[in-house]
């Protein structure tokens, strides 16, 4: 009775065992099953997705390229013809100001003092002089009544003629102890502060009319005979990198010794352009009948310039030669030293997607550029 129940224990221990296994297996070729599948998906082909555009013949803009600086039409180092201690300062580095605004003032007790007294003096003189007048038998003292060589005579032994022009010359200190504004315009680089002595003569801010600026730049000799006065010009600052307008103003007559000649042109200020403000000059030409595509649809294959074409989904290299260059764009033909090669208006070119492309294979497109 005992073995029978061992027996019994034992085939269901063998029972559990088997069951575990044929499940075991199950798993085991499920999980083979997705790896296969996996591995089928990895290794499926993919077409390479492109952006292609219908080539036409349309205007080039050839570009002069160049680096030119801005500098400010009026521009002006403001000094005080005075010496004394700053009162008051009343501006600040940046502050727009306009013409006639006073900027700053300077002590005035002493100019005053001098400018009263000198008032006083010739007061004084006019009475020794209008004496003088009337001693020689004058009974009106206008200047046009009496002869110039006696008038001038008596104006001097009186005095009167050095007191006028002490008054004038006191008025004029006088007047120079406040900065006044020439024209309108930026404030920039402020040296002294309030209270600091200043010299006459000493500069103490600068003043920048920013609406013009005049950018200089150089071009080398092939280049100059491409420009002419009034042309247009387009500058763009390193810092923003947004395209400002201009004209060329000057064409200055010789060539520098680097071979290079200096040009100028006129920029009207938007508001983002700074005086001393480096600048990539641009100056474009249209050349009219050309094959223009982005410079991205341009790419080398065995060192040579190639473009890609579109035909039934498939891509085909052609050979081509670069005419003209700017920024964004080339001007091409097809080249002429590839009996192959060919290149006309209405083939649909590959623009985008096209740096690892190979010759005769299937693509997707995936949009239309022009």
């Amino acid at each position: 009775m005992k073995g029978k129940h061992i027996n019994q224990r034992q085939s269901i221990v063998l029972l559990v065992f088997f069951v575990m296994a044929l499940l075991s297996c199950k798993e085991g070729k499920k999980k083979v099953d997705q790896d296969q599948t996996i591995t089928k998906q990895e290794y499926l082909p993919e077409k390479n997705e492109v952006g292609i555009m219908v080539l036409e013949k349309g205007i080039f803009q050839k570009e002069i390229v160049s680096n030119g600086k801005l500098i400010a039409l009026q521009k002006n180092q403001l000094k005080f013809d005075v010496s004394e201690n700053i009162d008051k300062l009343l501006v600040k580095n940046g502050d727009y100001v306009r013409e006639g605004q006073t900027l700053a003032v300077l002590k005035d007790f002493t100019y005053r003092q001098s400018y009263d007294k000198a008032k006083i003096n010739l007061k004084k003189a006019e009475l020794e002089f209008h004496d003088k007048l009337v001693g020689r038998g004058y009974e009106t003292f206008n200047k046009d009544s009496i002869p110039s060589e006696e008038y001038e005579m008596l104006s001097i032994r009186s005095g009167y003629k050095d007191a006028l022009h002490d008054l004038k010359n006191t008025e004029f200190n006088l007047k120079s102890t406040k900065l006044i504004s020439p024209f309108s315009g930026k404030i920039a680089n402020i040296k002294y502060k309030e209270h600091e002595q200043i010299n006459a003569g000493a500069d103490v801010m600068t003043l920048i009319n920013d609406t013009v600026f005049e950018v200089e730049f150089y071009l080398i000799e092939s280049e100059i005979f491409q420009i002419q006065l009034g042309g247009e010009v387009e500058v763009e600052p390193f810092a923003s990198g947004k395209l400002v307008k201009g004209t060329i103003t000057a064409i200055n007559p010789q060539v520098e010794k680097d071979g290079t000649i200096l040009v100028k042109g006129k920029i009207n200020n938007r508001g983002a352009l700074m005086d001393g403000m480096n600048v990539k000059v641009y100056i474009k030409k249209d050349i009219s009948n050309q094959l223009v595509v982005p410079k991205s649809a341009v790419v080398l294959r065995q060192n040579q310039e190639v473009l890609f074409t579109v035909k039934s989904g498939r891509t085909y290299w052609t050979y081509v030669q670069t005419i003209h260059e700017n920024s964004h764009e080339y001007s091409v033909i097809p080249h002429p030293d590839k009996s192959s090669a060919s290149l006309k208006e209405g083939d649909s070119i590959i623009v985008s997607g096209n740096l690892n492309l190979a010759h005769d294979v299937e693509v997707l497109i995936k949009s239309t550029n022009r």
